[in-house]
């Protein structure tokens, strides 16, 4: 079997899909916990939504007809992928039973209608429309979604790292020297740099300074313990 990760392709987890009996209750939900809202598509017997939680990759998408009925086994697990060909190749250069690539008849994820899979990529090319799909040992199945290129909105812009001034440095420094200092006091000689870095990481990523000693610690203890 073939596990070298060297000329794999990116692939990361795009869509979790799922059926819901009363979808504005779901969407209501959703959209109460603060996930982004990105789209909301209705045809026949199919309705699909689309929300993405806070910073993340991926998304659900839930609703009715979205997965196929009567089904043991999960039919709601997606990946994206860039070159739907290289990554068909990749899959079936490990002995992986990869489908002929696909387009669905009523849209993407579409199981309402009947023979929703139709054969070859979508005619007109989009991102989003073409697929894959393969099955683990187990029967569920995945699929490899292209997306090459996304949607207006559906990347979150991360904000630009803020530069820490001098004084603001210097300020927060002081505080880390001051919160070693007892654990200096009580431990067995150490490289002091191995306790601040923790300090510090823990106080810009928002934690209370005795949230960042505690974290110093637990990592001081991983340290001296690979050391012995």
């Amino acid at each position: 079997m073939n596990s070298n990760p060297v000329n794999s392709q990116n692939i990361k987890l795009e869509v979790v899909l799922f059926n819901v009996a009363d979808v504005d209750r779901a969407k209501a939900f959703y959209e109460n916990l603060g996930w982004r809202f990105d789209i909301d598509v209705a045809e026949g017997d199919f309705r699909g939504v689309q929300m993405t939680p806070p910073n993340s990759d991926a998304s659900i998408i839930f609703g009715k007809g979205v997965t196929p009925a009567n089904s043991d086994t999960a039919h709601n697990l997606v990946l994206a992928v860039e070159d739907l060909d290289a990554a068909r190749e990749d899959l079936i250069a490990r002995g992986v039973n990869v489908s002929e690539i696909f387009h669905y008849a009523g849209g993407p994820f579409n199981n309402a209608v009947e023979n929703p899979r139709v054969d070859g990529r979508d005619p007109e090319g989009r991102s989003y429309f073409s697929f894959a799909s393969f099955e683990d040992p187990e029967g569920n199945v995945w699929l490899l979604q292209e997306i090459t290129t996304r949607l207006p909105g559906r990347e979150w812009n991360s904000a630009p790292a803020q530069d820490t001034d001098v004084a603001t440095l210097a300020s927060l420094l002081r505080e880390t020297a001051e919160h070693h200092d007892p654990y200096e006091k009580t431990h067995d000689e150490h490289h002091w740099w191995d306790w601040y870095a923790p300090y510090l990481n823990a106080r810009q990523n928002g934690n209370s300074p005795e949230e960042a000693a505690a974290a110093a610690d637990r990592y001081m203890e991983e340290v001296l313990s690979a050391s012995r």
